[in-house]
């Protein structure tokens, strides 16, 4: 009898004959994620992932690393063994009595699921489960049958093998990253663009990352704080590729050269294009954002239109119809929320407008651009950009 982890997953049987291919990334993803879990391997079997040679005292540290593994509906410890009822149903009941111990009180509920996948094997499910029921009702004291809302749920599977386990954990779900190309997302410090990266990784896209510093206006502080973001993101997307842009002259010449009205605007804009030439380096198909409709001044209808007219790639808002609660959640979930709210300024604090334009005019803005040399302006921040791997 082995100890065992069985992932299941839900998305990915949907993809017909391309399954293999999301199946192998997603064993690829299992396997760096329990990289620290010495002596763990990951295999493919029909319609489950399985992790084996997990020792006891690194269980619960698998558990919650795999917990954070995009494409993982759900997954459960529990034994492996040969394709025998009566030692399966034995090993149900150990686990069953090891489960019981959670409860103080002295009649606990129950009920055993169990599933045939092997239709060669010479029991139906619905007598697997009565029949192991028995078993484990004769086994362990203070149980009580409850097919309905029971207290415990034991699970007996005949497979290649005898699996058999008592907990059911969620998986985050999604699909595996990686397996559908990469994007690059504009990172602030702020609540919303980590939420957002950590959403578009959930649809299988890995991450690139731009980060606009605004120095000596903004601090060391707040740089730490973006790569600390990037770190607790990466739990969830996997490697983050993370460029720091300069951004001070851009903005100094903006405020100089341009009405003061349209800095909000004008600083998303050449963000957006400095984001795209990265994003293109970086082989990315598409830019990220944290941008919500209404939420601040550049984030009206006609202030997306406009920023959206300065690049050619595809942008994707994954929180464009949420609200700050909504977001916030996701933040707390993602365990990038705490980080978050530290009060350190970002580029988009500096030179902030008192007024800035809600309902900005293309024709105009591009009026303001006249006065700039973009092309110099972009050549000259991204030659500073500095690279580092989060992983």
């Amino acid at each position: 009898m082995d100890n065992i982890i069985i992932i299941r997953y839900a998305e990915i049987h949907l993809k017909g004959l391309n399954r293999p291919f999301f199946e192998k990334a997603l064993v690829k993803n299992v396997a760096s994620a329990l990289a620290g879990i010495g002596g763990a391997a990951v295999r493919r079997g029909e319609s489950r992932i399985y992790v084996e040679n997990v020792r006891e005292d690194q269980m619960n540290a698998a558990l919650e690393a795999l917990g954070r593994v995009f494409g993982i509906h759900s997954y459960s410890p529990g034994v492996r063994l040969e394709q025998d009822f009566d030692a399966a149903a034995k090993a149900l009941a150990c686990l069953v009595a090891e489960e019981r111990k959670r409860f103080a009180q002295e009649t606990v509920t129950f009920r055993v699921e169990a599933k045939r996948a092997d239709k060669r094997f010479p029991m139906k499910s619905s007598e697997m489960a009565a029949e192991a029921g028995g078993i484990v009702l004769d086994s362990v004291p203070g149980l009580k049958v409850n097919l309905d809302h029971p207290e415990i749920t034991a699970y007996m599977e005949m497979r290649d093998k005898a699996y058999c386990y008592t907990r059911v954990l969620k998986g985050p779900g999604g699909m595996p990253v990686g397996c559908n190309g990469r994007a690059a997302l504009l990172l602030s410090g702020g609540i919303d663009s980590p939420v957002a990266g950590c959403m578009i990784a959930k649809r299988g896209v890995a991450l690139s990352a731009v980060h606009f510093e605004s120095f000596p206006y903004t601090s060391d502080k707040a740089l730490e704080k973006v790569h600390d973001l990037a770190k607790l993101m990466a739990r969830y997307t996997g490697p983050i590729r993370l460029h720091v842009v300069r951004f001070t002259d851009i903005q100094m010449t903006l405020y100089e050269k341009c009405p003061q009205d349209y800095l909000t605007i004008l600083m998303r804009r050449f963000m957006m294009r400095i984001a795209e030439r990265i994003a293109e380096a970086d082989r990315c198909l598409a830019l990220v954002t944290g941008e919500s409709v209404g939420q601040v001044a550049s984030q009206t209808l006609e202030s997306l239109g406009v920023t959206n007219n300065a690049v050619s790639m595809p942008v994707l808002r994954p929180l464009i119809g949420m609200d700050k609660l909504e977001i916030t959640e996701l933040a707390q979930r993602y365990g990038t929320f705490d980080t978050s709210i530290l009060p350190y300024e970002d580029c988009c604090t500096v030179f902030v407008p008192k007024h800035p334009v809600t309902k900005p005019r293309l024709a105009d803005i591009q009026k303001a651009e006249e006065a700039l040399d973009a092309d110099a302006m972009i050549s000259a921040a991204i030659a500073g950009d500095a690279v580092t791997e989060i992983a």
